[in-house]
């Protein structure tokens, strides 16, 4: 389309309005029209381009197709057919149109349609702003969404992870693969993305800690001793924890987690004074590993004499090295950690397996 005086330019948004709308930078879209045209339809030379309706339902399509994980190439190309289609046939009735700079409401997300449904368990090797190396399809879609401060896309692709493979193999091949890579950005970027690395870890935390508290039972319903969940001091790393928490409720075992930093003092209290079957103690760095305070844990004793017991400690997180503790275990990964405390709870051996790969 040619811009004539008997053909005006319509009104629209600037390319900086429309990028902090979509959460994208400036760069990004003119990245975007150079490399696939999804750019302004209309042009005068000299001015700032106008995006039209039109072209924002283009670019919107472009970000939701890709932060669904679909590679960029291929997303310009389904965006482009739509509008292509829209032109012939205009909007659906139901489609939100873009909010002007007064300060309306955002669109509502639409869900993606099936060819663009994230979880299809393919995998991906598209260009990343963040170093993922080869996953799934599904992480390079959470991990655009978190880039681009996208809280919305984040919390769906999150939620929709663990609906769609179950939390452990959710957390194990999704979640975690993509709290890694934004973990390096961050160490070797000079301390940027610390803003994503927070906005992914809020949302995946409100996943687990909703999964935790929809599988918990009934008042009253169990029995048996509780697992004690702790971050040993100066530990502030939880996630892992959030994640074993839930796994376990939702296999019906009632869970203690004690969060960030526990002092040496409280969690010795927390185990004489709850008499947990299982203990287990997170470290993420060699700092906070501590295996005097394991074992002080795993000497606390209680009940009557004669019948005295005390907890399984088991060992969890990168923080413990790759030196064995002796006799406590270190499961490797959430899966494990599942399987060794639930043969804790039984008080049946701890067998530890070789080590996992995603």
């Amino acid at each position: 389309m040619t811009a004539t005086e008997e053909d005006p330019v319509p009104v629209g948004v600037t390319t900086g309005f429309l990028a902090r709308r979509l959460g994208v930078s400036p760069t990004t879209l003119r990245s975007w029209d150079r490399r696939y045209g999804l750019g302004p339809a209309a042009r005068v030379q000299g001015r700032h381009r106008r995006w039209t309706a039109e072209d924002v339902a283009m670019v919107q399509e472009m970000c939701r197709l890709t932060a669904a994980g679909v590679p960029p190439a291929e997303a310009a190309r389904a965006a482009r057919q739509r509008a292509a289609d829209r032109s012939r046939t205009g909007p659906g009735p139901t489609e939100p149109e873009f909010p002007s700079a007064d300060g309306e409401r955002p669109p509502v997300r639409r869900k993606p349609p099936a060819a663009a449904q994230p979880f299809a368990g393919t995998r991906s090797h598209s260009p990343s702003g963040l170093p993922l190396g080869d996953v799934r399809r599904e992480c390079r879609g959470l991990a655009r969404a978190a880039v681009r401060m996208d809280s919305a896309a984040v919390q769906e692709q999150v939620s929709e992870a663990v609906a769609a493979h179950g939390l452990i193999t959710a957390w194990e091949t999704v979640l975690a693969p993509t709290l890694r890579a934004v973990g390096r950005k961050w160490e070797s970027s000079g301390d940027r993305y610390v803003e994503v690395e927070h906005l992914l870890s809020w949302h995946i935390s409100a996943a687990l800690r909703h999964a935790f508290v929809d599988a918990l039972p009934r008042p009253g319903t169990l029995d048996a001793p509780p697992v004690l969940l702790a971050c040993l001091p100066g530990e502030q790393h939880t996630l892992p924890l959030e994640a074993l928490a839930a796994a376990l409720a939702e296999r019906g075992l009632p869970v203690l987690v004690l969060g960030a930093a526990v002092p040496p003092e409280a969690l010795l209290a927390a185990v004489r004074r709850t008499g947990p079957g299982a203990v287990l103690l997170w470290s993420q760095s060699r700092a906070t590993a501590d295996t005097a305070l394991a074992h002080h844990a795993a000497d606390v004793r209680w009940g009557v004499p004669g019948a005295r017991t005390r907890p399984r400690v088991l060992l969890g997180g990168p923080g413990w090295g790759l030196r064995a503790v002796q006799d406590l275990p270190r499961p490797r990964d959430l899966r494990e950690a599942v399987d060794m405390t639930l043969a804790a709870e039984r008080g049946t051996p701890l067998e530890q397996g070789p080590t996992r790969r995603s």
